[in-house]
């Protein structure tokens, strides 16, 4: 990747986070710590990935994206509001009675949502669904799934990984985003610790582990997955880190998922994205 290019999506990503921290100060809901993890994910795909058309959400021949991890939310809307779906607007009305943005994703409501959200281990299952039918309809459309890594523990989310192996979904890339607060009390999911690399290894799929907030490696991963010479199913584990941007956040100072700065807190948080937007402008300065 291009200097240039790493350099605005790191802008672009400052901008998502600033809004997702205004977002939920100022409707006093939603997780942060979730939400800020997840973010560069999303900037890489919906950035350099995705065959979307912003100006018509339902266009046929797009890519797919399932987000199963429904405590990111913030950083979903943010990221759909960046990239043209809806005005930027509509965010700082998020989980107000009757809104577009509710606390779960809901793709009757909200343009740039593919799946609903709610149910825990039911994302892969979606996605091999929009592949099949995709492959039906003799579309080589790719479909993407989120999801978080508390989400490994779910039997339903291995069986329709067990599928998706099985009848070589080529085209489906699972992105899993391992962050976890730092309080948090670790349950093994099955196979490998918290990953379940093996289950997933042993269930034909290819496995890489990335760091979640290098585009590089986001870049590597998703370039891999798209080329895979034996054309199986692909999951990057993503390591990322709850809170990341927002010092007070990655620290855990938070204590719970869930919890919300208070108001001397958020605009710390916003000062603290907008010193790190002043210093990579200027890195840029000949």
């Amino acid at each position: 990747m291009k200097a240039s290019q790493r350099r605005e999506l790191e802008r672009t990503a400052l901008e998502v986070r600033k809004d997702i921290v205004r977002m939920t100060g100022v409707s006093r809901a939603g997780h942060l710590d979730s939400s800020l993890s997840v973010v560069d994910i999303l900037v890489y795909l919906y950035w350099k990935v995705l065959k979307i058309r912003p100006d018509e959400p339902l266009w046929p021949e797009r890519d797919r994206l399932v987000f199963s991890k429904d405590h990111g939310s913030p950083a979903l809307y943010a990221v759909l509001a960046r990239r043209g779906f809806f005005e930027r607007e509509e965010l700082w009305n998020y989980r107000r009675l009757g809104a577009m943005l509710q606390g779960r994703p809901e793709h009757a409501r909200t343009p740039g949502v593919d799946a609903p959200g709610g149910s825990r281990g039911m994302a892969i299952g979606i996605a091999n669904g929009l592949l099949l039918s995709s492959r039906m309809d003799g579309n080589d459309r790719r479909v993407f799934c989120i999801i978080g890594s508390e989400e490994l523990r779910e039997g339903s989310l291995w069986e329709s990984a067990l599928r998706a192996g099985d009848l070589g979904f080529e085209g489906l890339t699972v992105v899993v985003d391992s962050s976890a607060p730092p309080s948090a009390a670790q349950t093994p999911a099955p196979g490998k610790g918290a990953s379940g690399r093996k289950r997933f290894e042993a269930f034909g799929w290819r496995v890489m582990e990335v760091d979640g907030h290098n585009f590089d490696h986001l870049e590597r991963a998703v370039s891999r997955a798209h080329s895979d010479p034996e054309g199986l199913p692909c999951v990057i584990l993503a390591r990322t880190t709850p809170g990341k941007g927002v010092s007070s956040a990655e620290k855990g100072s938070l204590e719970k998922p869930g919890r919300l700065l208070d108001r001397n807190g958020m605009e710390q948080a916003l000062r603290e994205l907008e010193l790190a937007s002043g210093e990579m402008e200027e890195g840029v300065k000949p």
